[in-house]
């Protein structure tokens, strides 16, 4: 399912009590109630789940993982994700849904940076507190005369006020003691699908990023000071590549993750057993994206609250 945010607890709820199983885009809602009213939903009438969390749907993703997984890194130290895009660079970008709250909720909050904090998660484990700042920087735009789809520009009308935020920075202490910043904007101008991270362990690094989506930079080894970084492309043998391409480091895109997100879904249902990102992932992310508002809020750090 894909519709504004607002309309994603009362679509999703209605779905899995008419018994059928659901493939929702995140951020399920406007809050993490909203996403838990659906979560419950689907608990109450056993149906499966997937959610639009795609880029840990990469097959360089999951190299990273089972890299991280197998202690090549050494310990988790410290890392970075980065969700920045231009998308609401331009000042005329129409007034659309995204920026208001009623319909929207967050702003990049709820668009970019829950892909960054399920990326998080899937990668390092579990937030455990976070401390943030927001800004918008955009004040004002242009509200729109008829229909706009996509990020359409609009000009020569009435302008009025942006409500959620076009850029987050979040510094976040995880439970396995590592720590981790995130940063997220939808008006970096420059900045088309920046997306990606670089993980750093008590013995070497990796790190990804989208625009190469096959292609991972990876150090370990023996040295700490001066060590290499090689690049290392992904094959057949990671996660469902071979599924698309017959050997290393042919390409694959955006179009591909929705392929391997519609897969698991249909895996789910057919196995009983969740498969990839599921509902509760949603609620997971919102808590930790509800803890970043707070924070911002109360000029603290916040801890993400756990689902009553």
């Amino acid at each position: 399912m894909t519709a504004p945010n607002f309309l994603h607890r009362e679509i999703g709820t209605a779905v899995v009590n008419a018994g059928k199983h659901l493939w929702i885009e995140k951020p399920v809602g406007l809050s993490v109630s909203d996403a838990l009213a659906v979560a419950r939903a689907t608990e109450a009438r056993g149906v499966a789940t997937a959610v639009g969390f795609n880029y840990r749907n990469a097959p360089a993703v999951a190299a990273a993982r089972e890299l991280i997984a197998a202690g090549e890194l050494g310990e988790i130290t410290h890392a970075r994700f980065y969700f920045l895009s231009d998308y609401a660079a331009h000042p005329d970008g129409a007034l659309s849904w995204r920026f208001q709250r009623a319909r929207g909720g967050n702003g990049v909050l709820g668009d970019l940076a829950s892909h960054g904090v399920d990326l998080v998660r899937y990668l390092l484990g579990e937030v455990e507190s976070v401390f943030a700042d927001t800004a918008i920087f955009i004040a004002q735009r242009p509200v729109p005369t008829g229909a706009t789809s996509g990020h359409q520009l609009a000009s020569g009308g009435h302008r009025d006020e942006v409500e959620n935020e076009d850029y987050v920075v979040a510094q976040m202490r995880l439970a396995s003691g590592a720590r981790c910043a995130l940063e997220a904007s939808r008006v970096s101008v420059g900045e088309q699908n920046a997306y990606g991270f670089e993980i750093h362990g008590t013995s070497g690094v990796v790190a990804w990023d989208f625009r190469r989506i096959g292609e991972l930079r990876v150090g370990t080894g023996a040295a700490f000071q001066d060590q290499a970084v090689t690049t290392r492309y992904v094959g057949p043998g990671d996660c469902e590549y071979a599924a698309f391409q017959p050997a290393s480091a042919m390409a694959m895109g955006y179009d591909e993750l929705k392929v391997i997100e519609a897969r698991r879904f249909l895996q789910s249902i057919e196995s009983g057993s969740p498969v990839g990102a599921t509902i509760w992932d949603a609620v997971a992310t919102a808590q930790v994206i509800e803890a970043i508002a707070e924070s911002v809020r109360s000029g603290s750090w916040q801890r993400p609250h756990a689902a009553d």
